[in-house]
Parts: C-alpha cells; structure tokens; sequence
C-alpha cells in the first residue's frame, strides 16, 4: 500500500448499503482479499453467495491482524466502539477510515485512544440512497460523488493519500479535504436540514390524508420528500451529535420562511421576486459544481 498499490486485505464493517456498495467497488481494485464483518448473518450470507466479500464475520476477532485497511460502515457510535473494541485485534501500521456522516466527535474519541502506529483518516462519501440494506448496494453510488477527508493530528501523508486516491478509484470525483469542525458546519447545511425540512414537511398533514394527497403530488413534491424515508435510528444519532450547528441552521431556515410567509401574508410580489431570484442565482452556482 506505499506506493497505494490495494492488494491488499481489507475489511468493510457493516454490509449495508454504504459498505456493502465500498466492498463491490473496492473488487475493482484487485485487492488480495475482501472480509466483511456485519452481525446479520443472512447479510453476511448474502454477500458472499453474490461475491461482494470473500469471507465473512459476525464480530471482529484475530482475523483482524491479517488486514491493511478497514472501512467502517457504521452508526458514528458504532464506529468507535468498533475501534475500541478491536485495538488488540489490529496489525500495526493498519489504515482504518469510516463513512460517518458527522465528524467532531468521532475523530476526537478515536484519537484520544488509538495507539502509535494505527492510524484513522475519516472518510464521508457524500452519496447514499432513501433504501438501506445490502440489496441495494452498488459501486456506482460513487460515480461523480464528492468525498471529504477530515485530517486530524494523527494523520500521516501516507494515510491521507491512500484515502484520497481510494475515493478516486472507486470513482468520486471531487476529494475535499477541510476539519471535523468544518465538515459538521456544512453538512448540518447540506444534509442533516434537508433531511429535517423533508421530515417536517410529511408530518403537516394528516396520515389519513396522504391517499387523497397523492393524486396531487408531482415531481416537485416527491423529489422534495424523497429523503423523508429515513433511517429513523441512524438520523436521530446524527441530528443529536451535530445538535448545536443544525439547530442554527433550522433557526436560518425559520427566518427565510418568515420573510416568505410575511411577503405572501401582504401580497408584496417585489419581495416575492427578490426571494425567487435570490434562490435561481444560487441554485444556477450550484449546479455549475
């Protein structure tokens, strides 16, 4: 792996979505090996009777010292304890990175235990889909992703290059490298306040109502609730460890729908526009990205 060379052993933990899709992309690498911990049994199953991993296990154990580079897949919690847990059981030298889609907290507990010569570069795949599980896991949910890498103190040039050139060859195409703290301001943004607004947006009506409400839904209303079919579990730990920032973000939010709802209350259409041409300018700055 010096010269980021992977064939190598690697280990995915957690073989859902995210990691059952880094273990079908990372194939294409030509590593040695592909292991799979999850403990779900009939996932682990799964993935072996369709080739995603080439052996499989419930827990981590002893089998850990054979691996070079182990991809976390799991709640940010999960995700350190799984480190925790296993300080015995990784080789020296092992390059460990997650997908954790919040960052401060994670980072901050690994480095306070984690050992010389052990290494943590955490990752985020911007990407994902509304349907969770190994069924629906596929190597190209990172075509044309964008990756963040959040470096800390303990990072080597070697381990950022590695994570770095990893994303690229599993097909993400932008690698972005900012701080924990960095990270969990814009995502708050970005992701956990769309999944909020998403939320909300089903709950301000009925449920009783939502067979009638259908026949009225469009593009707009679907493409703008789609992330509602929420990981209830995952999203309430990740709302709750970015609490502060995304709790900012929803109070900016407030004020944007106030300012909207006063110009509509008052029929000010010159409000209205300006509101509207705001939001196509910087839609138009995004979608040059």
């Amino acid at each position: 792996m010096e010269d980021c060379d992977f064939n190598i052993n690697i280990a995915v933990v957690g073989i859902g979505l995210i990691g059952g899709s880094y273990a079908m992309a990372l194939r294409a690498l030509n590593p040695k090996s592909i292991i799979g911990i999850d403990k779900d049994r009939k996932t682990l199953d799964y993935a072996l009777h369709k080739g995603i991993i080439d052996r499989g296990y419930e827990t981590g154990g002893r089998f850990l010292k054979e691996i070079d580079l182990v991809v976390i897949a799991l709640y940010p919690k999960d995700t350190v304890e799984f480190v925790r847990n296993n300080i015995q059981n990784f080789k020296m030298k092992v390059l460990i990175t997650d997908t954790s889609s919040v960052k401060r907290d994670v980072v901050n507990s690994i480095d306070a235990f984690l050992p010389d010569g052990m290494e943590f570069v955490s990752g985020h795949p911007m990407t994902g889909r509304e349907s969770r599980g190994i069924e629906f896991a596929s190597a190209d949910i990172f075509i044309k992703a964008n990756y963040i890498i959040t470096p800390s103190n303990g990072n080597t040039s070697r381990g950022l290059k590695v994570i770095d050139i990893m994303a690229r060859r599993i097909g993400c195409s932008n690698v972005t490298y900012v701080s924990p703290e960095e990270h969990d301001y814009a995502v708050a943004f970005t992701s956990q306040l769309p999944h909020a607004v998403a939320v909300s947006l089903m709950n301000s009506h009925e449920e009783s109502s939502m067979d009638h409400i259908a026949l009225f839904a469009g593009g707009s209303f679907r493409d703008a609730t789609r992330v509602a079919q929420i990981n209830s579990g995952l999203w309430s730990q990740l709302f709750i460890m970015n609490s502060d920032k995304l709790v900012n973000e929803i109070e900016k939010f407030q004020k944007t729908m106030d300012r909207l709802k006063t110009a509509i209350m008052y029929k000010n259409a010159d409000t209205m526009n300006h509101i509207f041409q705001n939001a196509v300018r910087r839609r138009k700055i995004l979608a040059k990205r």
